[in-house]
């Protein structure tokens, strides 16, 4: 599938894993993970990345649970780096809430802010808030309803059934002269993407195991169901893990340490088995961890994209946890050496394709 070379955008996501203290190998505190964070958004920003995307989870493990107040520091200290989200749990939150937040973000980043609209993976956050996850499915459809209309920014009125009844209300802070920037995350269902076409938002793909490639029917079922309802065709973009280091053998390292023991904990809880070397090497080699020194990684991205048909690529970086010194690096090297020859790979590719 041909996509734009000059159009594609990188990004990096992370969940909020509790990084290792490089010195002890302790697991560090979630306050110092957390300002770890924003150093890391500060160094994708220097680095040349496009995008930063931080996971919303309510899970020991993780860090972030309310990921706008981190974007709201992070708006501080960089300059042009989008700030994201991957994803906000909208089912087990308030939209009216979640928009003035994501407005305060981007008035304090002017325009900068960005929000990823999910379900969530994880369903914590339902009975932490108060919410049925007989309801799972309702309550996303009509709140992201609610959404897509607090994005006109105009008086609202709105009767809702899991969701509170508006007559004629304002929302504050107003954003001037564009809407907020609104993606919807989508682990690969078709319901879900004519729901993000329906309401006229761009699609990012979760793509965190198996060949990428199986994925390319839901960019042209995106595409399709958007000329039929006669919507814009938009950016579609797909996230997946990754490690890079200066070499392969070393990334390779990290990533077999870190991201097997995360999926094999994910995997306690969802009944999947232990991730076995042959499976992890399936995916470092021909599935959906970018694992390797910066050409390898670059390869890999270039080869990938087209064959899914994606414009934006993000890469999930820091899984497990990982060293802190580590986590810099990837973040360095995706940004200073491997997004310049994806784009070099990409253009290349483009002339002869």
């Amino acid at each position: 599938m041909t996509i734009n070379s000059k159009a594609v955008e990188f990004g990096l996501d992370t969940f909020g894993d509790l990084a290792f203290d490089d010195t002890t190998g302790q697991r560090l505190s979630y306050a110092a993970s957390l300002r770890n964070i924003v150093a890391e958004g500060q160094l994708a920003d220097a680095s040349g990345i496009d995008v930063i995307a931080l996971g919303e989870h309510h899970r020991e493990e993780y860090s972030i649970s309310s990921p706008d107040t981190v974007l709201a520091a992070l708006a501080m200290v960089t300059k042009r780096i989008k700030l994201g989200t991957g994803v906000t749990v909208l089912s087990s939150d308030d939209p009216v809430r979640v928009y003035e937040r994501f407005a305060t973000v981007d008035a304090l980043s002017n325009g900068r802010a960005q929000i990823m609209l999910g379900r969530g993976s994880f369903t914590e956050s339902f009975p932490l808030f108060g919410y049925d996850l007989q309801d799972y499915e309702a309550l996303f459809e009509e709140k992201t309803a609610l959404f897509s209309e607090l994005r006109k920014g105009t008086p609202l009125t709105w009767e809702g059934k899991l969701t509170q009844s508006l007559q004629q209300a304002e929302v504050f802070p107003k954003i001037e002269g564009h809407q907020l920037d609104t993606y919807v995350g989508v682990g690969g269902t078709p319901e879900s993407i004519i729901r993000a076409v329906r309401y006229g938002f761009p699609v990012m793909l979760a793509i965190i195991g198996g060949e990428p490639a199986r994925f390319a029917p839901y960019v042209d079922l995106y595409k399709k169901a958007a000329q039929q309802l006669g919507q814009p065709i938009l950016p579609v973009g797909m996230h997946s893990h990754g490690v890079i280091a200066d070499t392969d053998e070393e990334a390779y390292e990290i990533g077999w340490h870190y991201i097997k023991k995360s999926m094999d904990k994910i995997g306690l809880d969802r009944g999947w088995p232990a991730m076995s070397k042959e499976r992890f090497d399936f995916e470092v080699e021909h599935g959906s961890y970018y694992v390797g020194s910066p050409e390898t990684v670059a390869q890999k991205i270039a080869r990938m994209m087209p064959q899914v048909g994606v414009e934006r690529f993000d890469l999930v970086y820091g899984t497990g946890g990982q060293l802190q010194k580590d986590r810099f690096r990837t973040i360095e090297l995706y940004g200073t050496k491997v997004i310049p020859r994806v784009k070099e790979l990409l253009q290349v590719g483009g002339q002869h394709g």
